[in-house]
């Protein structure tokens, strides 16, 4: 019985995700016609980038909704799909196990990482799956038909899904799902996609992730997460540099003190 776990492809794009957002963006508040503003950008690639650095930092991600991109996930729980489809934006086509039977009394399935540190648990939960693969096959032998057969099958049964969204769901999703706090199934699924969109679309996703990537966290217990403390400290470090750069230099970076004030010292 094949143990497995998560893989992402993508599947299908939308073929300029930069020009699309940024003509999005700049029909808006421009007179031009849209085609012609997509023009435009051959000519001006940087003003391009500026424009969907701007709309996306200043969180107006309706701008992203024009692009889609399609995945095909594999190797991944029932138990994480559940979780999934909480994701209304996202678009799903899942394999069926009502009409899907498997062969002989093997299913793939996934199990929990934390066990591999457990021996005799991790071996209690093999022989658990074959045990429940081999009454799902003596059901089916019997005549059971697949619909009802499929109610043995666990919660580790391994799925595989297609999964569509446009560039803002899928934001949302990595927001969500690459956090710490997410399940850790559902979080690998995550960090797959983010490094295959921040691989095409560099400048579309260049702050996407958990909240902590931007600066904050939106958690309970967000001041006890390692990694959203590596970014307050990375943030304090930042300050204290600036601090000390204005002490040094009397003024403000980049210009003189805005209003007039005496410099910050410490």
């Amino acid at each position: 019985m094949p143990e497995t776990s998560v893989h992402v492809v993508l599947l299908e794009k939308s073929p300029h995700p930069t020009e699309m957002t940024a003509t999005a963006a700049r029909t808006c508040y421009s007179a031009n016609a849209p085609d012609a503003i997509m023009q435009r950008w051959h000519a001006k690639p940087d003003d391009m980038v500026q424009t969907v650095d701007r709309v996306r930092s200043a969180g107006h991600h309706s701008t992203l909704e024009h692009n889609i991109y399609v995945f095909g996930v594999t190797g991944i729980s029932r138990a994480a799909t559940h979780q999934l489809v909480r994701h209304r934006h996202l678009q799903f086509d899942q394999q069926s196990q009502r009409y899907l039977a498997f062969k002989g009394s093997d299913f793939a399935y996934v199990k929990p990482r934390r066990l591999s540190s457990l021996p005799e648990l991790s071996a209690r939960f093999d022989e658990l799956m074959a045990q429940i693969g081999e009454t799902y096959r003596a059901l089916l032998n019997a005549g059971i038909a697949g619909e009802d057969a499929r109610f043995v099958l666990p919660n580790a049964a391994a799925s595989q899904m297609v999964v569509s969204g446009n560039a803002r769901a899928w934001y949302e999703f990595l927001t969500l799902r690459t956090c710490n706090m997410a399940q850790w199934e559902i979080r690998e699924m995550a960090f797959q996609v983010l490094r295959i969109l921040k691989k095409q679309d560099p400048i579309l996703f260049k702050d996407a992730g958990a909240t902590c990537v931007r600066g904050y966290c939106n958690e309970p217990n967000g001041p006890e997460c390692p990694r959203y403390v590596a970014v307050v400290k990375a943030q304090m470090d930042g300050a204290r540099k600036a601090a000390e750069w204005i002490a040094a230099h009397g003024k403000e970076p980049g210009g003189g003190r805005s209003n007039g004030e005496t410099p910050i010292t410490q």
